[in-house]
Formats: structure tokens, C-alpha cells, sequence
């Protein structure tokens, strides 16, 4: 009865603010092992380590950071790919930490994702028109061949290929086209929402805009919501409603699209922002150049305090007492960082 009213609490919670996402403290932590027959934990890899954001219905929310700082790990969580060592994923007022494989099923369907790799991602055993086949038979989506057949036909001509393509195999495909094969299985099922794991960072800059086009067009044509994983940050402009920098597994600053780039607060994102080119050489020649030194620590050892010092210009000695929370500064920009603008003593 306790946990009935927690999740009806928690229902009523999501309708009112509009969210389809909730993800509150996040942490997906990999334990590490050591012997060969008798094992034991040496350490844990903290991938993603108390992550809190939240999308709105028909929103997409950017997540970026560089290589390694869990951007994907947190993604797959979502999804619960990987089941989440801490923290609570909500979609759409359901809590999915629970939830078994068999309970998790009609969540599927409304929760998909496009891989990174368009190469590996597709059986390369199977035509395309199985692969974007197989939802739908696993939801039985479809009552007859012809029906089966005929939904192919249309997955394939909304992500522009043609249907005659079905009986292709992957490797007569470009990549540009393996992505959009990727793009159409995942709609097979009629998602509401989709994370959207770096899906052109393996893709020529020419057929990357053809993909960023196509997905706009599709969250405008279904109504999606997107989670958009990536590390270019003149994509993510592009195709982002607000904007998530991550770094060593902490979230470290939010902000909408063009307040991120016009006031960033962060040192790390001001740093991400500077190696974005400028198209005009002069305006690139006379810019400040954010340039951080040393390496990223490991997730198996972060630094104590803030994840950022040890590479941070703007380091002081309170950097190192703790981990800042992540706190508004100004409608609807958050940083986690106590030397940024209005965030409090340290100003």
C-alpha cells in the first residue's frame, strides 16, 4: 500500500511539471575485480556517479562531454541497459529501477535507442527489412505478412530509403544508410522517446546534417523526445532544446542552447566552448583559447572535491573540500561550480 501511494504520488508528481524523464542522483558504479578463481572487489569504477536531470515531453536535452565521462553509461541506464547502482530513473512517473525484464517490455517500446555505430549495430546476418522486422514481431505489432510487409515499406520511406532496399544486407549500405536502417528500427515500435547515443559522430560531416535534418523532422512528424549523447557542441546547438555538460560523471552545468554558448559559467564547458571553430578566421584569430592541462583522472580514483580541480584555471584551495551541488544561478541555468557567477559565497 505504501509503495501504491509512493508511485500515485509520484504520477501526479511528473503530470504537473510536464516531464517524461526524471533522473534523480544517478550512479552506475563498475566493480573491479582481482584473482582468477577466488574474486574479489578491489575498487569500483565510478562511471556515473549522482547524476540528476529531467526532459520535458517533445524536448531534446543534449548531453556532452568528452570521451569517457559517461555520457553513454548514463544513457543505457536510462533504458536500463545496464541496471543503475544507485539513483532513480522515472519515465513518465514510473520508477524502472525495479522493474524485471518481463515488466520492463511495454517500457520498451516506448523507450528506444539509435547506436553509435552504424557498422556493429546492425546484424550483419540479417536483411533490412528483418532487422527493422524483428520489434515487431517480438510486440506483435502486426496481425499478417501483408501488414508486416507493408510497415517495412513505410519505416524505410520515412527515414528516405526506398523499399526495394528490404532484401539488402547491411554491407551493401553506406554508412549514412546503416544509420538511417538504425533510425527506422528504433521507430518501428512507435517510441515516444529515444536516446540518441552520438548517432553521427561516425558519419561524414556532408551525410551528418542529412541525419541531424532527419531526426528534427521526425521528432516534429511523432512527437519524439530525444536524449542526444555527443561531443560536438555545434551539433548539439543545432539540434538541442537545453544542453548537459558532463565531466567524470557529474553533471557540471545546464543551460538552454544559446545561454550555454552566449554565458557559459562552468570552467570546464568555457574550455569545451573554446575549441568549437569559428568559421570566420578573424574573429578565431582574436579569441581567448581555453587550454587545460594534465589528464582526466580516473574514474576508479577521482580527485577528492571537485572532479574538475586538478585541471581547472580557476582552482582554489575550497575546490578541493567537495563536490559543488548543482544549483540555479539564473532561470533555468544550473552549475556546479563555486566560483561561478551568482552561485553563492565565492563570488
Amino acid at each position: 500500500m505504501v509503495q501504491t501511494d509512493r508511485q500515485t504520488q509520484t504520477n501526479q508528481t511528473a503530470s504537473q511539471n510536464g516531464n517524461i524523464l526524471e533522473v534523480r542522483d544517478l550512479q552506475m558504479h563498475f566493480p573491479v575485480t582481482s584473482g582468477i578463481i577466488f574474486q574479489h572487489k578491489v575498487a569500483d569504477i565510478k562511471a556515473v556517479d549522482g547524476v540528476s536531470f529531467s526532459i520535458k515531453k517533445g524536448e531534446t536535452l543534449g548531453l556532452v562531454g568528452e570521451s569517457g565521462c559517461g555520457k553513454t553509461t548514463a544513457g543505457r541506464c536510462i533504458l536500463q541497459l545496464y541496471k543503475p547502482t544507485g539513483g532513480d530513473v522515472l519515465f513518465e512517473g514510473q520508477r524502472l529501477n525495479d522493474l524485471s525484464a518481463r515488466d520492463m517490455i511495454p517500457f520498451r517500446r516506448k523507450m528506444q535507442i539509435i547506436f553509435q555505430d552504424p557498422y556493429g549495430s546492425l546484424n550483419p546476418r540479417m536483411t533490412c527489412g528483418d532487422i527493422i522486422g524483428e520489434p515487431l514481431i517480438i510486440h506483435k505489432l502486426t496481425s499478417g505478412k501483408g501488414e508486416y510487409n507493408d510497415r517495412i515499406s513505410e519505416l524505410l520511406t520515412v527515414v528516405g530509403l526506398n523499399p526495394y532496399m528490404a532484401d539488402r544486407y547491411p554491407h551493401e549500405f553506406s554508412g549514412g544508410q546503416r544509420q538511417r536502417i538504425g533510425i527506422a528500427r528504433a521507430l518501428a515500435v512507435n517510441p515516444s522517446f529515444i536516446v540518441c547515443d552520438e548517432p553521427v559522430s561516425a558519419l561524414d560531416v556532408s551525410i551528418q546534417a542529412q541525419v541531424i535534418n532527419l531526426l528534427e523532422e521526425l521528432q516534429d512528424q511523432f512527437g519524439l523526445t530525444y536524449l542526444f549523447i555527443a561531443h560536438d557542441l555545434s551539433v548539439v546547438r543545432h539540434i538541442s532544446d537545453r544542453v548537459a555538460v558532463m565531466y567524470l560523471g557529474h553533471i557540471v552545468e545546464v543551460a538552454d542552447r544559446d545561454e550555454l554558448h552566449e554565458n557559459p559559467q562552468h570552467p570546464y564547458t568555457k574550455a569545451l566552448l573554446s575549441a568549437v571553430p569559428i568559421p570566420d578566421p578573424v574573429m578565431e584569430a582574436e579569441r581567448e583559447r581555453v587550454v587545460l592541462t594534465g589528464d582526466v583522472p580516473s574514474p576508479m580514483n577521482p580527485p577528492e572535491g571537485c572532479v574538475f580541480h586538478t585541471r581547472c584555471p580557476a582552482m582554489i584551495d575550497d575546490c578541493k573540500r567537495g563536490m559543488p551541488e548543482l544549483r540555479e544561478i539564473s532561470p533555468g541555468h544550473l552549475v556546479a561550480c563555486i566560483r561561478a557567477e551568482g552561485y553563492g559565497a565565492y563570488e
